[in-house]
């Protein structure tokens, strides 16, 4: 398995929604591990590390969100040298 770690920030109507529950849910049953945020300007921010393929099918399914998310853009970038995590959380 090749594992990875991306950094993941959604803009548009993301807060207020669901997205951070929405996003926990996608990325376990991906087999992803990480984290998920709201960030004070509005828009979500998150740590995804697992399999290359799940990450990616992750970031391609943050571009639709929850239901009643508006996502306007997804920045995704691969990232080297970040803490290991053992489960995906909420972590504000």
């Amino acid at each position: 398995m090749d594992t990875v770690t991306a950094t993941v920030r959604m803009t548009g109507r993301v807060q207020g929604v669901a997205c951070r529950v929405w996003l926990r849910a996608r990325a376990r049953a991906l087999g992803l591990t990480g984290w998920v945020r709201n960030n004070p300007d509005g828009s979500v921010s998150a740590l995804l590390q697992g399999d290359r393929d799940a990450v990616n099918d992750m970031v391609r399914e943050c571009w639709a969100g929850p239901g009643a998310a508006v996502v306007k853009d997804v920045q995704s970038a691969f990232v080297e040298g970040a803490e290991r995590f053992d489960d995906f959380r909420i972590t504000g």
